[in-house]
């Protein structure tokens, strides 16, 4: 295990053209503390757990210490903005501090959000805040948690540096680790300002570091970009299976390998409902839970014009046109998983259609159904269930087809049961969840909540006695919480 001193730091991309990034140094926070410390995160780095609760660590991770081997870059990129093109963004309050290694879980980058202004931070502060800090720590863990991609997080440091928001609040800041942090965007401003070498150059050092197993092939821009496409249905069909919402899937957002990234006004479901938007800054609804697989492949157009360059339109209509059965094969083999199903039957998408209708139609709780529906019996009545639905009648005809669909199986009932508990989780990040455990961190300095809830998602299907209430459905205020991007 690693000391903080003694990380093993890299800095590949440092080898990549001075105009990819520019060099900034963290702006320190004043009088910085820990606010939560991610063990499994800290393992990936083969970073000695000890050292969460040093009295350095806040020092490290807030801009006071530089760790060594470390060298700081902000990176530049654009982006599609709800479907405008930003010809410019970039780190605007992070900073990618380098790269570590571990023996057991690869390489990883190391990047501190809210590390204070860079060159792309335009008429920001370069800050965050403690709220969405808290908020990206517990979600990229809850998203690990359920076995979906994400970026991840080893810590949140607090501070007594005063930002202004809507009103004052504090500034924190963030260790995110990802395995890349290469973004569709990047692709995109070397594109539009016409650095086709850039591009390639990009594209390879990629390739380089993500798939090494294209270096010596002979088509391996056309490969490269099917990987991409390949990942992001993969992504977003678990997304989808899982009741996610991201809210705000511009192209800056995308990482290039597949990940979920950059944690926003993101929820899951509470109520089953298709066009849930969980932006309130998103008036069109471009981003809704419905729209996320056409959205996409609409960033995943996007990046394929950018490397235009690299491959001819009929390479590019090729790899895109892997997307959307690619997403429909893994969204229905994902379905059928938490249904139960260990076969593929023809009739199958249609009674996962008739259910989602009915979870629609009735407002019904998405993942408590799903939980619920791992104790379903076909030799026993099913009232537990039908009890929650008004239209009882309408449930109980699903009901018996489901039955009859599981007995054409003839699967163990109890076998099923404990397969699909590991599938259909006990707990979720609801965003009520998220505002209390936010609403005790900044008025009363208790940061138990946050403790509470980062063991509940580390391990979001199994039975942890004493929290209860952490999986029961949420109160009226608390369902369809609408969240900003201000941070």
């Amino acid at each position: 295990m690693q000391k903080l001193a003694s990380l093993n730091f890299s800095n590949s991309f440092h080898q990549l053209p001075k105009i990819l990034y520019s060099k900034v140094e963290p702006q320190e926070l004043d009088q910085p503390f820990l606010v939560s410390a991610n063990p499994l995160a800290a393992a990936l780095i083969d970073l000695d757990p000890g050292e969460l609760h040093s009295a350095d660590f806040p020092r490290y991770f807030s801009g006071q210490r530089q760790l060594p081997g470390s060298q700081p870059v902000a990176m530049l990129y654009s982006g599609h903005q709800f479907g405008g093109y930003n010809p410019q963004l970039g780190d605007g309050r992070g900073l990618l501090l380098g790269e570590v290694s571990s023996a057991s879980h690869g390489k990883w980058d190391l990047h501190l959000k809210g590390a204070g202004k860079t060159p792309y931070s335009r008429f920001g502060d370069g800050r965050a805040v403690l709220r969405s800090s808290i908020r990206e720590y517990l979600c990229s863990e809850a998203m690990a948690g359920l076995g979906i991609a994400s970026t991840r997080a080893l810590c949140v440091i607090g501070s007594h540096t005063p930002v202004y928001r809507e009103q004052q609040e504090f500034a924190a800041t963030l260790l995110r680790l990802a395995r890349s942090h290469i973004r569709f965007g990047h692709f995109e401003y070397f594109h539009y300002n016409h650095h086709h070498d850039i591009v390639r150059r990009l594209a390879d050092y990629v390739i380089e570091q993500q798939f090494p197993h294209l270096i010596n092939h002979s088509e391996k821009y056309f490969e490269f970009l099917k990987s991409v496409v390949n990942a992001t249905a993969t992504l977003i069909a678990q997304w989808q299976a899982a009741g996610f919402a991201h809210g705000v899937m511009n192209t800056d957002n995308m990482s290039i390998i597949g990940d979920t990234f950059d944690y926003g006004p993101f929820a899951f479901l509470d109520d089953y409902e298709p066009g849930f938007i969980c932006n309130h800054s998103d008036d069109q609804g471009r981003y809704a839970f419905n729209r996320q697989p056409s959205i996409g492949l609409w960033n995943l157009n996007a990046l394929a014009h950018a490397l235009s360059s690299l491959l001819s339109k009929e390479q590019l209509s090729a790899a895109l046109a892997d997307y959307e059965p690619r997403l429909i094969r893994h969204y229905n083999a994902l379905m059928q998983a938490k249904l139960g199903f260990q076969q593929r039957h023809p009739g199958d998408p249609e009674l996962l259609g008739e259910l989602l209708d009915l979870l629609a139609a009735e407002k019904a709780d998405y993942n408590i159904f799903f939980r619920k529906l791992c104790d379903f019996s076909p030799a026993q009545a099913t009232a537990k269930i039908s009890d929650d639905f008004i239209d009882q009648q309408r449930f109980n005809r699903w009901a018996e087809r489901y039955r009859q669909r599981l007995l054409l199986e003839n699967s163990d009932h109890s076998q099923r049961s404990e397969k699909m508990k590991q599938l259909n989780p006990l707990y979720i990040l609801r965003n009520y969840l998220l505002q209390s455990a936010i609403e005790k961190a900044e008025e009363q300095k208790d940061y138990s909540e946050i403790e509470h809830l980062l063991m509940l998602v580390q391990k979001p299907f199994d039975q942890h006695p004493g929290y209860e209430r952490y999986a029961e459905p949420p109160p009226d205020w608390g369902k369809k919480l609408q969240i900003s991007c201000s941070s």
